[in-house]
């Protein structure tokens, strides 16, 4: 088979389109045939050298595919060859062909088509496992997102509004806001323009932005709120307060999705499924896509999300 490898980090065009072994079903693995894939800024880490893949992953980028199954291995049940699928990987995405976990595999929704599909699995399930499981957004209360056109923004603020939330963003750009406004959200914020602490107070904070926004972020919060970072696009390191996070009664948590292991990944999955699946094939909630190119132009999409000028998802096709 071929996929996108890596022999040296660097820019975008250090990503190679080779021919490579093909993965075998382990133990409790299928095995997929990829129809696309997504571009997701810890590619972009990967590519530059900076997001080792976890130990025993593929080494080939690309967090989620969309695809069926070709082989089954041992200890599996409930899926079949042929079987039209969508999966959260760990790597490998960007290949014709990928082993996954049975765990972190999801059926295609009703309603959405296969290339499509690929635009799911890591954005449902980094915001529902964050500001769901982590954060316990609650009816009634008030969700900031960051990066609100983004791909995990954009499923942030409909997943926010179908459980009634009130929903805020920051984006940079009117356009950007405008399509976030689309998707339901209540207060825009122009980031370029607007301190966001000064024009909202959240329940809930969904940051990817890290050292830069945390003690704006702070200052944002309500009483009791919660703050789940789980991007440092502004950095590693800051101050905090913790005199006023303690008179707000408030928490900070930071999450990866990538490294974890697979029984919380399965956990993951499963609650998706669960909660989010039902609200995509109502039409409550839709995926993004912003374009979709051929796999060997991985490059260009790259280059696009690197450059924010997207809303929602970047697609990879085979």
């Amino acid at each position: 088979m071929y996929a996108i490898t890596i022999p040296q980090p660097g820019g975008p065009d250090a990503l190679t389109w080779a021919e490579v072994p093909d993965p075998v079903a382990g133990e409790g693995e299928v095995v997929v045939e990829v129809a696309a894939t997504a571009v997701n800024r810890a590619d972009l880490l990967q590519r530059q050298g900076f997001y080792d893949p976890p130990p025993g992953a593929s080494p080939y980028p690309g967090l989620e595919c969309s695809g069926r199954i070709t082989a089954i291995g041992s200890g599996v049940s409930g899926w079949n060859v042929g079987d039209e699928v969508c999966a959260l990987l760990s790597g490998g995405g960007y290949a014709q062909k990928v082993a996954v976990p049975a765990g972190q595999l999801l059926p295609v929704p009703k309603g959405i088509d296969l290339v499509t599909a690929a635009a799911l699995p890591e954005v449902t399930a980094t915001v529902w496992s964050n500001v769901f499981m982590v954060a316990h957004l609650r009816p009634g209360e008030t969700l900031l997102v960051h990066g609100g056109s983004s791909g995990i923004g954009t499923m942030a603020v409909q997943l926010g509004k179908a459980v009634g939330a009130t929903v805020a963003v920051t984006a940079g750009s009117a356009e950007k806001l405008a399509a976030c406004r689309e998707l339901g959200a209540d207060i825009l914020v122009n980031y370029r323009e607007q301190d966001f602490a000064a024009e909202v107070t959240a329940d809930v904070i969904l940051d990817i932005m890290g050292a830069k926004y945390l003690q704006r972020n702070v200052d944002a919060l309500a009483v009791n709120g919660r703050l789940v970072i789980i991007g440092l696009q502004g950095g590693v390191k800051a101050e905090l307060n913790l005199a006023q996070l303690l008179t707000k009664r408030a928490a900070v948590a930071a999450t990866s999705l990538r490294p974890r292991p697979l029984d919380e990944k399965a956990a993951i999955v499963a609650a998706v499924r669960e909660h989010v699946w039902p609200l995509i094939e109502s039409g409550a909630v839709r995926p993004v896509v912003d374009r979709a190119l051929p796999i060997q132009e991985a490059a260009e999409g790259h280059r696009v999300v690197d450059g924010s000028t997207h809303v929602g998802k970047v697609l990879l096709t085979f």
